[in-house]
């Protein structure tokens, strides 16, 4: 049994969750270059140029790419002959994003979801993060973390189709969850999409499609076929960059499907996760 010290793992989420929301993930920057260099429209280009330059000052003085430094998701891969000495995994976790946010200067902004009273004195600074967890074998623990702002969470959708509905139906759903987002998620985007399993399980696959790298092929050939199509349809919707028009509005399409791609015989689920350009998302394992 491998022994895991609780403070290394806060300082490692601490300094995962800084360094982060600092630095815009280097396949986010690629897809973004790779985005000013393609797109048609000079008044998107002049965005994407800012957008750039904003990473570039955001790294070079250690400060939030954006304002809305989100709610902290984790996916958490425990091997199951590790053990953390000191105290639990969750406790190190949250004692982690406390720090992270606090010390990071962060914004807080998690709050009562009826009062929207700020809960950075009544639970700790932008706590309770989101944590989904999984045990696995080997003796890591395996950590994705992500900062999920709200502009893109909130033209985030889930629904069940009929089963009748297909694959067609599927990319129709896509397509019109991207389109009545418009400029909101403050595009380009990457967007992530779950089908199968259940109601639930849809839109949580959907989150952690998101944390693939943009770039890296779907090891499901149909699937892989499937988001190259959707990211072209995407891109004719011509919203652009901050939606001012324009023909690069999604850098990826990432889809996961459950296992064996499993769903109820009378079911249907499909999620659309969309995130920002300001993709902040990170992978350590301890």
């Amino acid at each position: 049994m491998r022994v895991v010290k609780f403070d290394d793992i806060v300082k490692s989420v601490r300094d995962t969750i800084i360094y982060s929301t600092t630095h815009l993930a280097p396949d986010m920057l690629e897809a973004l270059k790779k985005a000013y260099e393609e797109e048609k429209s000079e008044v998107s280009r002049a965005v994407l140029a800012q957008i750039l330059e904003n990473a570039v000052i955001a790294e070079k003085e250690w400060k939030p790419l954006c304002q809305d430094t989100g709610l902290a998701i984790y996916f958490v891969k425990v091997g199951e002959d590790v053990k953390v000495e000191g105290g639990t995994l969750r406790e190190a976790i949250y004692e982690g994003t406390r720090r992270g946010y606090e010390e990071g200067y962060l914004r807080a902004s998690t709050c009562d979801c009826f009062t929207r009273a700020n809960l950075k004195d009544k639970v700790g600074y932008n706590l309770p993060p989101i944590i989904y967890f999984d045990i696995v074998p080997g003796d890591k623990i395996d950590i994705e973390f992500a900062a999920k702002g709200g502009g893109s969470e909130n033209v985030s959708r889930a629904t069940v189709l009929a089963p009748a509905a297909g694959k067609e139906g599927i990319k129709e759903f896509v397509k019109k969850v991207v389109s009545d987002a418009g400029p909101n998620p403050c595009p380009p985007l990457v967007v992530g999409v779950g089908i199968g399993g259940s109601f639930d399980m849809s839109a949580v696959m959907s989150k952690h499609a998101l944390f693939r790298n943009i770039g890296t092929p779907n090891p499901d050939p149909e699937l892989d076929a499937m988001e190259k199509e959707l990211k072209e349809e995407l891109n004719k919707l011509g919203i652009g960059a901050m939606g001012m028009g324009g023909t690069e509005t999604v850098l990826a399409v990432h889809i996961e499907t459950y296992e064996n791609r499993m769903c109820h015989i009378a079911s249907l689920p499909v999620a659309v996760n969309i995130q920002c350009h300001s993709s902040r998302h990170a992978h350590i394992t301890i």
